[in-house]
């Protein structure tokens, strides 16, 4: 059960680094709960404070190792990209077809979503805070554009090899398939269980391949 935001809450360790815990646990510990925060309150609204709290740290151990609450933001976009996106994307290369790799970036999203629910939520969110705030979002470090450029070379790949035909309108099939992307990540962030989430990737799977039904005639 997440902390009440709205109830007074006194972090149960003292200022500083926990006596207990090394520095990079400490500082991974407040990334997972400031993702937590973001993707529920919005940038705007997140405070350090919401931060310590979720963290079980006090505001003081969270200046310690942020300077201000966008470079925190901007680590928080990195490691989720790292855990989520990148992640995909490697073992999408591996594969061979356009299915295939799609396959292997939804399998690797639905195990970072078994691990850390507010991954898939976060990136959803970060989107929007991207339109709100531009300068918040970074080229290498910007998830829609990094996905766009994974699907356009999936489907160029499989242009090249002759999975696909040469005549296939690639720009309006990449963004259809980035928003089908998005809408599973904000499925799989704000809806479904991991569970839930597996099955409808099974059937999204079955309908890219035009296994899922057969039209009457």
């Amino acid at each position: 059960m997440w902390h009440n935001l709205t109830v007074p809450y006194t972090a149960t360790r003292g200022p500083g680094r926990p006596p207990a815990a090394k520095a990079a646990e400490t500082r991974e510990r407040i990334v997972r709960a400031a993702r937590e925060v973001f993707s529920e309150l919005g940038y705007d609204a997140a405070t350090f404070q919401a931060i310590a709290i979720r963290a079980d740290l006090t505001r003081p151990a969270i200046n310690h190792y942020f300077a201000s609450k966008r470079v925190l933001y901007g680590e928080v976009v990195e490691k989720t990209n790292e855990l989520v996106v990148a992640e995909g994307m490697a073992k999408a290369e591996g594969q061979t077809s356009l299915l295939k790799r799609l396959s292997a970036f939804f399998s690797a999203t639905m195990q970072a979503d078994s691990r850390d629910r507010s991954a898939a939520a976060f990136l959803v969110t970060s989107v929007l805070e991207s339109q709100r705030h531009p300068e918040l979002s970074r080229d290498e470090h910007n998830s829609l554009k990094t996905s766009r450029a994974f699907v356009t070379w999936a489907v160029t790949e499989s242009i090249q090899s002759g999975e696909l035909t040469t005549d296939t309108d690639v720009p309006t099939l990449v963004e259809m398939l980035v928003a089908v992307m998005w809408g599973m990540g904000f499925y799989a962030g704000y809806v479904a269980g991991h569970d839930e989430l597996g099955t409808i990737v099974d059937k999204l799977e079955l309908l890219l391949a035009n296994k899922l039904w057969k039209l009457a005639e």
